[in-house]
């Protein structure tokens, strides 16, 4: 996988709750856990934007609430730092859920920007965004 070209920072704890910003029927979801994510034993994992994340669906269509999904953080409110020099912090927190490990989307489109950083990493998710910051 693809490295990100920026300074980032901290965004999102485990247990986190952010919107679902694809038409795939949830709303509001859940981060439960970082896939491929290590840190030292004991220490409690975060998400930053661009991160392969788990999810667990709150809100949203009644079929799919309670189950677990794979998605990919698209925006964060905690600003980051590019290598140009500008600071980046978008309104929510929201990620976009995937339908298989290969990084290909569960919805057909997605609301709202999302990162350069995210269309970079994932390939995808930049083809059914709208805009990219």
């Amino acid at each position: 996988m693809k490295g990100v070209g920026a300074k980032l920072t901290n965004g999102l704890n485990i247990g986190s709750q952010a919107l679902a910003s694809d038409n795939s029927g949830a709303r509001i979801v859940r981060i439960a856990g970082v896939v491929g994510g290590k840190t030292r034993k004991g220490r409690q994992q975060y998400v930053k934007i661009g991160d392969h994340v788990k999810v667990s669906v709150r809100k949203g269509n009644p079929e799919i609430i309670g189950q677990l999904f794979d998605a990919v953080v698209i925006r964060q409110k905690k600003p980051f730092r590019r290598k140009t020099g500008e600071r980046i912090a978008f309104m929510d927190n929201a990620v976009c859920l995937l339908k298989d490990n290969k990084g290909n989307p569960k919805g057909t489109q997605i609301k709202g920007p999302i990162a350069k950083e995210v269309a970079e990493r994932w390939a995808f998710i930049a083809k059914i965004a709208k805009f990219i910051v």
